[in-house]
């Protein structure tokens, strides 16, 4: 006949502690900012800039050698030359976090420290595995245009 002993109560419930303890501080993607958070057919447009060819900046709203982060579009915008836009998804791809500044001529990643070229997107610093994704915009008339 088994007898249950308060040594293996208390392993039982540690064990069960731990169990609670790891699976809330997994490695998994952030709740919010994962890639699959949220499908783009439930997301309501957010800004003007959202659809294709809306005015997204002012040419003087992005700095040469800097850029500047459009969350609600989820692009960073960067002037790596005077005259020079390239665009970038915010998302980074180690774990989809969204990028949150630019400077000293890198996109810079909160979570984890990737950093990335504002002149094409490569990987700088890691943890990140690959480049940011390319975005189309076009310079027309002193503003910065999506797609």
């Amino acid at each position: 006949m088994t007898e249950t002993t308060r040594r293996s109560v208390v392993l039982g419930a540690g064990g069960l502690g731990v169990t609670a303890l790891l699976t809330a501080c997994g490695g998994g993607e952030p709740a919010a900012q994962g890639p699959a958070a949220e499908s783009p057919a439930a997301k309501p447009s957010g800004s003007p800039a959202a659809e294709k060819g809306a005015a997204l900046a002012k040419v003087a709203d992005i700095p040469v050698g800097g850029g500047k982060v459009f969350k609600d579009e989820k692009v960073v915008v960067t002037q790596p030359k005077a005259g020079e836009f390239k665009a970038f998804a915010s998302l980074c791809t180690h774990r989809g976090c969204d990028v949150d500044s630019v400077a000293d001529g890198v996109i810079v990643c909160p979570c984890h420290g990737s950093k990335f070229a504002i002149a094409d997107g490569s990987v700088t610093d890691g943890p990140a595995p690959k480049p940011l994704e390319k975005k189309a915009i076009k310079v027309e008339g002193g503003s910065i245009l999506l797609g």
